[in-house]
């Protein structure tokens, strides 16, 4: 803690303030100069020491330390008003800096020293207990309710900084689980057709076998879509403008992926249920990705098999179902694609289901909901 600005600009206030109480009024007595000195040093570390600052207040009211004056036949008091602005300053800097707390001795001590200050007040003049009230109690009062708010205030800023750290950490995991996912849907499907594609290639090229030309303009396709859907996802991730970057996946592009998956040897089968209607863009991707990573996962574990594709809009929204027959396109609930498909479908509040088939296979069930009046 050091002096600040306010500091020296009180003291030097307080000073000015009882030089022209003694120019003005010039009440007897010959030690006020440096009583007042002593007051306006007190007045200066009062946050620094605001119970040592305080003690001398305490006993200043009693008649040792001033000389009765004799006004009009009657006795009254020689006691300076700047002495009381002083006592006040510094008591309520104790109510301030000092406030009572439980199991606080210095709280407890300023009490003691207000409530003393007020007896020594009430004694002195008991005719006017009002000022005992006014003087001593007033002030700390008023500086224990500031240090309430004060405290009230940083408790509140604090929660609110937590609050905005905590959603900004949230807000990062969230971003981190988005950009995983997205990468993991468009790389992995990818990659997927493109190994299957090279094996069959491979076993061609061992068995002495010509090798399909279109096959590998499927394999160099199917990278090049990678390169470009990861460039055009990092793209979003610097900020960079969409102008330049491949367009977005979604339903639209269906068939572009159904192509892709007979290509490297799925028997895929589509039906389309219900009238089309307007689907927000977000829901759009997810949809795709979700189809998406579902035929992958066939590829990848079923090897050969027959899927069925059903796209249906109701009006609980949009279902999705991919059912294959040639066993278990997925193993367990534990892997990524199969997270990330559930949190896509619960991101807009929809469900999915991924669950063997009694009869053999597998089959993946989504529905997502569309907001009504939603615009692609």
């Amino acid at each position: 803690m050091r002096l600040r600005p306010t500091d020296l600009a009180l003291t030097g206030g307080f000073v000015l303030f009882g030089l022209t109480e003694e120019y003005l009024i010039g009440m007897p007595g010959r030690w006020w100069p440096a009583v007042l000195a002593i007051s306006a040093a007190l007045v200066l570390v009062r946050r620094f020491y605001p119970l040592l600052a305080m003690a001398p207040h305490v006993i200043e009211p009693l008649p040792f330390f001033y000389r009765p004056a004799v006004i009009a036949g009657e006795q009254t008091v020689n006691f300076r008003l700047w002495q009381l602005v002083g006592a006040m300053i510094i008591i309520y800097t104790v109510g301030r800096y000092v406030p009572p707390a439980r199991g606080d001795r210095r709280g407890l001590t300023g009490v003691a020293l207000v409530v003393a200050a007020f007896l020594v007040y009430l004694l002195n003049d008991p005719g006017d207990p009002m000022a005992a009230l006014f003087f001593p109690v007033a002030p700390y009062v008023l500086g224990v309710a500031l240090s309430v708010q004060a405290r009230r205030s940083a408790d509140a800023a604090s929660a609110r900084a937590a609050f905005r750290e905590q959603h900004a950490r949230e807000a990062v995991m969230e971003e981190r689980v988005r950009i995983a996912r997205e990468l993991h849907d468009m790389v992995a499907h990818s990659v997927t057709v493109m190994v299957i594609q090279a094996g069959v290639v491979r076993r061609r090229l061992d068995a002495g076998l010509p090798v399909d030309r279109e096959l590998l303009e499927t394999i160099e396709s199917s990278g090049r879509e990678a390169v470009g859907e990861l460039r055009r996802t990092l793209g979003l991730l610097r900020g960079e403008g969409t102008d330049t970057a491949q367009a977005p996946v979604g339903l639209d592009r269906l068939d572009d992926l159904f192509a892709q998956v007979r290509e490297a040897g799925l028997t895929v089968t589509v039906r389309r249920e219900g009238e089309p209607g307007p689907v927000p863009p977000a829901i759009d991707v997810s949809a795709y990705r979700i189809v998406q990573e579902a035929l992958t996962n066939v590829l990848r574990h079923a090897g050969h098999a027959r899927v069925g594709v059903t796209i249906g809009f109701s009006g609980d929204g949009l279902r999705l179902e991919i059912v294959n027959d040639g066993g278990p396109a997925a193993v367990g609930g534990g892997g990524q694609g199969l997270i990330g498909m559930r949190e896509r479908a619960a991101l807009f509040g929809g469900e999915l289901t991924a669950e063997p088939r009694p009869e053999g296979g597998f089959a993946v069930r989504a529905r997502l909901p569309l907001p009504v009046g939603a615009s692609r």
